[in-house]
């Protein structure tokens, strides 16, 4: 990325922006103090969400459930609608700035493709009791939250846990609950994560809509995928590694940008390094993470998403790789993927990002890149991951940086997946998924040691219960 490009994106917000995050606050403020005791203004920011969409095929059910909720007649469907008016207008934000972001960097960006037909059904019945939580949530608002209206989640999220198909609102609603109970009550809280909560709400009426939309085709694809960096989500009861990616597609054809997700549940007693060990059924992609490595894959899935379909049997090691090296040759002149309906979000934005020839500079508002011409990106190094030897200091002192920039209050920074750096006078490459098979520091070793495997021991003890 250069400074001209980081000039043009850092240039004028586009139009329209700042009023779309205005409606999303006022609709973030109701619902924060629930839709059961709406004033004047809470009832007049309902209305001005739906006002904003009176030209698109939300609009009359918009404005029909924004008076229904001020009249107090709160229905599924009328919060069905107002949680896709809120979720359609964040995606207006999302595509004018995912926009601005090609046209800075040069990107091209494949087309989202509607998919034809239903999606299945899968349990119906569990779905309804997500939105049955939702609706007494949205009623009661965060501040009206306590431990019983908590608890009142745990046998519908362990029901939809169990069920495979229903993974993502399953894994959703679990941390919107968890957050929930370790802020509880809820009203005794000095500052509520309003914006972030109200997300989560968002996206789980949606996912629990029977029938919801279709992810997207797949088509299956051969070729040589070479990682430039992993980042690792988790929460106390699940861990996922997105590692993001070149595609060379076998037979020719542009590069993809892809990722590639693996997830398994944890509990919060693993943390740092150790939670690589619950993603030990991908030894392929481990490998490729920690040493350095292209993987050839063969016949496996790729969504419309730009999302492989990660199966072990498909993949195979390829030769070593510098992800810098790849960045260099491959990155500017990637396709992108299109970006599915309900992942048009501003903070879902994350797109690879090759950074060289900048200085570090610290400051009150913390770390940046100055990349010359007067401009400087931010370092979000909050979303540094304990579980790899990537650390702030490393990032000040680094000299290239393969990242993602992502767009958050207003601004843009770069999330760090990988840097170059000097250690002892020579350039060396440090990267999140470097302790993929195990950390490599010494003292990081001895600490485990003397701590011991977590997750070795709570195996041999669920496999004592299971053997009862």
């Amino acid at each position: 990325m250069l400074a001209v490009q980081l000039a043009e994106l850092n240039g004028a917000e586009p139009a329209g922006v700042a009023q779309a995050l205005e409606l999303v606050t006022g609709f973030d403020d109701a619902l924060a103090h629930g839709f059961a005791r709406l004033g004047e203004e809470r009832s007049a920011a309902l209305g001005a969400l739906a006002g904003a969409l009176s030209g698109t095929p939300l609009g009359a059910r918009a404005a029909e459930a924004a008076e229904k909720v001020a009249a107090g007649s709160i229905a599924d469907d009328h919060l069905v609608a107002l949680a896709g008016g809120r979720t359609a207008v964040l995606g207006a934000v999302h595509d004018a700035l995912l926009t601005g972001l090609d046209a800075a960097l040069g990107r091209t960006r494949a087309e989202w493709a509607p998919q034809a037909g239903e999606a299945p059904a899968y349990g119906e019945n569990l779905l309804a009791g997500c939105r049955s939580w939702l609706h007494e949530l949205a009623i009661t608002g965060w501040r009206g939250v306590d431990h019983d209206l908590v608890a009142a989640s745990g046998q519908m999220i362990d029901a939809l846990l169990a069920e495979p198909a229903l993974r993502r609102p399953a894994v959703l609603l679990d941390g919107l609950a968890a957050e929930l109970r370790a802020n509880c009550p809820v009203a005794t809280m000095d500052r509520l994560p309003a914006r972030r909560w109200a997300d989560m709400w968002a996206r789980g009426m949606m996912l629990a809509q029977p029938r919801a939309l279709p992810e997207g085709g797949a088509d299956t694809v051969s070729g040589r995928v070479t990682v430039l960096g992993v980042e690792l989500h988790e929460h106390g009861t699940a861990v996922q590694a997105q590692a993001h990616g070149l595609l060379e597609p076998t037979g020719g054809g542009p590069v993809r940008l892809v990722r590639i997700s693996v997830s398994a549940a944890k509990v919060d007693t693993i943390l740092g390094p150790a939670v690589w060990r619950l993603l030990g059924g991908c030894p392929v992609l481990l490998g490729a993470l920690a040493g350095h490595h292209a993987v050839e894959i063969d016949g496996m899935p790729l969504r419309d998403s730009g999302d492989l379909v990660w199966r072990e049997d498909l993949a195979r090691p390829g030769t070593p790789v510098d992800p810098f090296a790849a960045a260099r040759v491959h990155l500017a002149g990637a396709l992108a993927p299109a970006v599915p309906p309900l992942d048009r979000h501003p903070v879902r934005i994350a797109e690879p990002v090759l950074l060289e020839g900048y200085k570090a500079v610290k400051d009150d508002d913390g770390l940046r890149f100055d990349l010359g011409g007067g401009d400087a990106l931010p370092v979000d190094l909050d979303r540094l991951s304990p579980s790899g030897p990537l650390t702030p200091q490393l990032v000040a002192a680094s000299t290239a940086c393969l990242g993602l920039l992502r767009w958050d209050a207003g601004e843009w920074s770069v999330q760090p997946l990988g840097v170059q750096t000097k250690v002892k006078r020579e350039t060396v490459a440090v990267h999140n998924g470097d302790w993929a098979l195990g950390p490599t520091d010494p003292k990081v070793v001895k600490a485990e040691a003397r701590a011991g495997d977590a997750v070795a021991v709570l195996r041999e003890r669920a496999g004592r219960l299971l053997r009862k």
